[in-house]
């Protein structure tokens, strides 16, 4: 459905779970919020993986292990093993390694996700700029990490060492709202010595590797709910993407998106792996999914007819991106998305 992105891939009309051979899944927000599993998530992939669907979760989190991330999954009704997580951890621990020398020893700023990593890759984690690193990380280290740990990176970040950052999110979900992420400390350490970090997570280049590699994946699909993360990795690895609304991702953000934010596929939530998706076709100057006609009039757009409310978004998003070319939609949409109910 991506208007103007990519083409739907043949066969796109079977289930999802059918038609790629791997689903590189985001957690919060997708799988689980906070503690507990997301509405059908657990039925949903139990049925993918039973047809044959290789189920992979690919994280920005660096903090927790690959046996952590799988133990919590398993708890929550999804059976995993270390070896179906990729964490943004060891997606930044292989280019440390291609640049250091085998044995060098890096300075960690953040937790055991990052210590596992580098060790996995034959590095030795350090806690000091006195240590002599050869590098310097920054990940993701929980809410008691200590202001200390920013001034030891900055330290050696201002000697020359080369300094990398697992990713770059600005804000991560706790179960009390929206807390600092990962970007947040690292913009601290920017300011500290004007360096710029090799960055590894979501969207960019090196965690989509690490993915392939780890995953074998041959027909991959990214399913996650964050655009800027998410549906931006997708775009930037060339591979498809399906946007569930279970997250932080609303009807309004979703119409607006650039191109690189435009999934190749939208649906409620997980069990929208399990079916095919309906062809968006141009009828009448808009376009038709399902029931629904959307099309743009003046500075807003319009939607008519009745049926399943993700068919309406998807009518709504190829007049939005059809519309708004290579940039973002600024057509008003809100008395539109209202009808839908989503």
């Amino acid at each position: 459905m991506s208007q103007g992105v990519r083409t739907r891939p043949e066969g796109s009309a079977r289930a999802l779970s059918e038609a790629y051979d791997t689903a590189l899944l985001d957690l919060d927000g997708v799988v689980y919020a906070g503690g507990s599993a997301i509405a059908h998530a657990v039925e949903s992939l139990a049925t993918a993986r039973d047809g044959g669907m290789h189920l992979a979760y690919v994280t920005n989190n660096a903090l927790r292990t690959p046996d952590a991330v799988a133990a919590h999954l398993t708890e929550l009704g999804v059976p995993a093993a270390a070896d179906d997580v990729i964490t943004s951890a060891q997606a930044v621990a292989r280019p440390i390694s291609e640049q250091v020398p085998q044995g060098a020893r890096v300075l960690v700023i953040g937790g055991e996700g990052l210590r596992v990593a580098l060790r996995e890759r034959g590095l030795e984690p350090v806690e000091s700029a006195d240590d002599d690193p050869a590098a310097v990380v920054q990940g993701f280290g929980g809410p008691d990490l200590p202001w200390g740990r920013f001034a030891e990176a900055s330290y050696a970040v201002a000697r020359g060492v080369p300094w990398f950052a697992s990713n770059t999110d600005l804000t991560i979900p706790s179960g009390r709202g929206i807390a600092p992420g990962n970007g947040a400390a690292v913009e601290v350490v920017r300011i500290a010595t004007g360096a710029e970090p090799q960055v590894a997570g979501k969207p960019l280049p090196p965690m989509h590797r690490e993915t392939i590699l780890r995953t074998g994946a041959e027909r991959p699909l990214v399913v996650g709910d964050r655009l800027d993360t998410d549906i931006e990795g997708a775009f930037n690895g060339e591979v498809d993407s399906l946007l569930v609304l279970t997250g932080v991702t609303d009807g309004a953000q979703l119409l607006a998106a650039p191109p690189r934010h435009r999934p190749t596929y939208v649906d409620r939530d997980l069990r929208g792996l399990l079916t095919g998706q309906p062809e968006v076709e141009e009828a009448d100057g808009g376009f038709r999914c399902g029931g629904w006609t959307a099309s743009a009039d003046g500075e807003r757009l319009r939607l008519e007819g009745d049926g399943d409310g993700p068919d309406g978004l998807r009518a709504l998003c190829a007049a939005a991106w059809t519309s708004a070319g290579d940039g973002s939609c600024t057509l008003d949409g809100e008395k539109a998305l209202a009808r839908l109910g989503i």
